[in-house]
């Protein structure tokens, strides 16, 4: 097949018309192309006055090698990569049990994908539960401060993800990540994500699409066992020999995929008590900061804001500050809510979430600023985590001690004073907000940063710096505070463990952590034969 790039229709054209385009670009007749697919689409509003959508189109023609001579000069004409997924060749050591994985998040997900369709029947354990009861205690947490420590937005089927815009950008260049996008494809996600230069799900239609990732692995022979933590584990001569779950049944593993996500903060402490290797890593803490999704669209599309056939806008932003550190917008959730996203008692934490539609009133994105181990109260390997609990404890007083969230306008943060009241935009965390001084619960370093940041990325996008904007903290949770040291085989020094995706350290979002969870199965079955 060929690769066609940079094939330009405006927002207007009917989308029929892109045939009669692929045909003049190529310069052949219709007869000479047999058939073609969108490999991916962007939106490109940098003229004035006119938007385009860009194509990337992958077409099989019944003379490829006399175009590809013709057009050789033509730098956005080239052979189409081969993308076909391939399954690695299986080992020859044998397993006395089923492998195990932690953690029911894209990496344990997409490991137990892999491995069932390879034969190995693998068992995994979710501390929280099923993506159905999960939403009845995330909803009752929203609306009335009840919160489940086990699950909740962090933890259940699904992962942090589940409760999110569903996201599947990615900066990582890894061939698997098509096959990510594919199997999400058959698992009932819009066709469109393949070929999007910005492709999403919508926490709506995420969760069914989890809920039939789930239904395959127990097609294929696999187990999915909820409300099933991982407390302890058994370890002889170096190598996992069992695991424990929820503190009183043993299960023999020689096994184990560490799975955790970013917020298993219990299960860090028993990693490291039992001799796993943790160091601590850098991540960002912000705010989350509120636009009517009005706005946003006027900024990125001008007039033609609205248009039926441009999605919601988006942004991201990013800005160098004189104190050395960078301010930067992360997760942005066009035409959608801020979300309690706590999974610890006496602790506010923020995060976005949209639907597919994404039609909510108001535009929302993390507002960050990177912090790193030095920054955090001594060398321990969890000082993240209670640098991240420190700042969460301080956001649920000054949000007056009842999961309600601190927030301030834009403008009353510049001008380093309180906020008494709202504007015209409405804060769409649910459990309610208090006005109050974002600096309660920042580091210095972090406000002084931001409030140099938004007047000048106010330059970049007109309006982010609008005054009655809502700020809302205090997020924490962009990535782990941790990694979980593995070796060039995927194992910790203790052999048979295997950390995986964003909580052990190795990726961030939904697509690069679902990619790590199929290198861990591919590590597994180049070692063991399939299960039996």
């Amino acid at each position: 097949m060929i690769r066609v790039a940079g094939l330009k229709m405006l927002v207007d054209e009917d989308k029929s018309k892109l045939r009669q385009a692929l045909l003049k670009k190529l310069g052949i007749s219709g007869q000479e192309l047999l058939d073609y697919k969108i490999c991916r689409r962007s939106v490109d509003a940098r003229k004035a006055g006119k938007i385009y959508f860009v194509y990337t189109i992958d077409v099989k023609l019944a003379n490829e090698d006399l175009v590809l001579k013709k057009l050789r000069n033509n730098r956005d004409i080239s052979v189409a990569p081969r993308l076909a997924y391939e399954y690695v060749k299986t080992g020859q050591n044998k397993l006395a049990y089923r492998p195990v994985i932690a953690g029911t998040g894209p990496a344990g997900l997409f490991a137990g994908l892999i491995l069932g369709r390879m034969g190995y029947r693998p068992l995994l354990l979710e501390r929280g539960g099923d993506v159905d009861s999960r939403v009845t205690a995330v909803k009752r947490f929203w609306e009335t401060g009840e919160l489940d420590p086990e699950c909740n937005v962090q933890f259940g089927e699904g992962g942090a993800g589940t409760f999110s815009d569903g996201k599947l950008t990615t900066l990582i260049r890894d061939s698997r990540c098509r096959k990510v996008l594919e199997i999400l494809v058959d698992a009932g996600a819009p066709e469109e994500i393949v070929y999007s230069a910005k492709p999403h799900i919508g926490t709506d239609k995420l969760r069914a699409v989890v809920k039939n990732l789930r239904e395959q692995i127990v097609e294929l022979g696999g187990e999915v066992r909820f409300s099933a933590k991982v407390t302890d584990l058994a370890v002889e001569k170096g190598k996992i020999s069992g695991i424990v779950i929820n503190g009183n049944e043993a299960l023999d593993a020689d096994v184990l995929v560490l799975a955790l996500g970013h917020s298993a903060r219990d299960t860090f402490e028993m990693l490291l008590a039992r001799g796993v290797e943790l160091t601590p890593k850098a991540f960002s803490i912000g705010v989350r900061i509120e636009h009517p999704q009005e706005l946003i669209n006027k900024a990125q599309y001008k007039e033609f804001a609205g248009h039926k056939n441009l999605a919601a806008a988006d942004y991201k932003l990013a800005y160098h500050a004189a104190n050395g550190r960078s301010a930067y917008t992360f997760c942005m959730c066009p035409g959608g809510v801020v979300v309690a996203a706590a999974s610890e008692e006496d602790c506010v934490v923020t995060n976005g979430m949209s639907e597919y539609a994404r039609n909510a009133e108001n535009a929302n994105s993390a507002f960050l600023v990177g912090v790193n181990p030095g920054d955090f109260p001594g060398d321990h390997p969890l000082a993240g985590v209670e640098f991240q609990r420190k700042w969460e404890r301080e956001a649920f007083i000054l949000g007056g001690g009842d999961y309600r969230a601190p927030a301030q306008l834009v403008g009353d943060f510049l001008a380093d004073k309180p906020s008494i009241g709202l504007g015209t935009v409405k804060p769409s965390y649910k459990k309610g907000v208090r006005l109050s001084e974002l600096k309660g619960c920042l580091p210095d370093y972090v406000v002084e940063t931001l409030r140099e940041a938004i007047p000048a990325l106010d330059k970049k996008m007109r309006g982010f710096a609008r005054p009655d904007a809502v700020l809302t903290g205090v997020e924490t949770r962009s990535s782990s505070p941790v990694r979980i040291i593995r070796d060039e085989n995927f194992e910790t020094r203790i052999k048979g463990l295997y950390p995986a995706g964003e909580g052990a350290g190795y990726a961030g979002g939904i697509v690069s952590t679902a990619v790590d969870g199929i290198k861990v199965a591919e590590a597994i079955a180049q070692k063991y034969a399939p299960f039996s």
